[in-house]
């Protein structure tokens, strides 16, 4: 059976591995979650890169593929990985553009770090057609992986921040896998017309391509 180990620093890990779980049974997911660490997978590049290499040195030449189950450390770190251990095969998570052809309003969800990142500027010039903006969620992940993220504060930080950028989103892009934790809450209070993107289909159907699984990519979604 092929291997795959998924890395992350909190719950954004265990969301993506039970969809591989669900959706691609026939691989052993491997979850490698490094929760001592993780204010500096979210924050310091530099230092998720080097943790990283770390918590995977047992696994990395072992298993058919590893994945980076963060956005930060995928949009820094993925093409150093790829290129120091050639051998061993890996993916990430990367941004999700809206299907769309006309202007739309688009509200990204992402890091202050994130931000910060050659991907993400090349990522938001990409969606010049579209009013863009971005809100930061920085507690937001930390919050989820204590359970304590309140539907009510989440509430409250939408109608603020809508209200003062006079934006009504079309569609939604999550830029931190811990956040498919409240995708229900967004659905909710966006309404059904919202679409909502995040990296984890692609990564899917990129796991099945480079693993050769072709009858589970016709099974996530398009």
């Amino acid at each position: 059976m092929r291997k795959v180990v998924i890395i992350d620093s909190g719950y954004g890990s265990e969301f993506l591995a039970d969809r591989f779980d669900e959706e691609i049974g026939v691989v052993e997911v491997i979850r490698v979650i490094d929760w001592r660490h993780s204010e500096q997978y979210l924050n310091k590049p530099k230092t998720a890169r080097e943790l990283a290499a770390k918590v995977l040195r047992p696994y990395i030449g072992k298993v058919d593929l590893i994945v980076f189950a963060n956005y930060l450390l995928s949009a820094t770190s993925l093409s150093y990985f790829r290129h120091k251990y050639p051998e061993q095969q890996f993916i990430g998570l990367g941004l999700k553009q809206p299907e769309y052809f006309t202007r739309k309003q688009v509200l990204v969800l992402a890091t202050k770090a994130l931000t910060k990142t050659m991907a993400y500027h090349g990522f938001i010039f990409t969606l010049k057609k579209h009013k863009v903006k971005t809100m930061l969620v920085d507690r937001w992940p930390e919050l989820i992986d204590e359970g304590e993220l309140d539907s009510t504060d989440v509430k409250q930080s939408f109608t603020e921040f809508i209200k003062a950028r006079r934006i009504t989103p079309d569609a939604i892009i999550l830029a931190n896998s811990q956040l498919e934790d409240i995708k229900p809450e967004l659905k909710h209070f966006f309404g059904r017309k919202v679409k909502i993107y995040s990296g984890f289909d692609d990564a899917l159907r990129e796991a099945c391509k480079l693993l050769r699984i072709r009858g589970s990519v016709r099974k996530i979604k398009q």
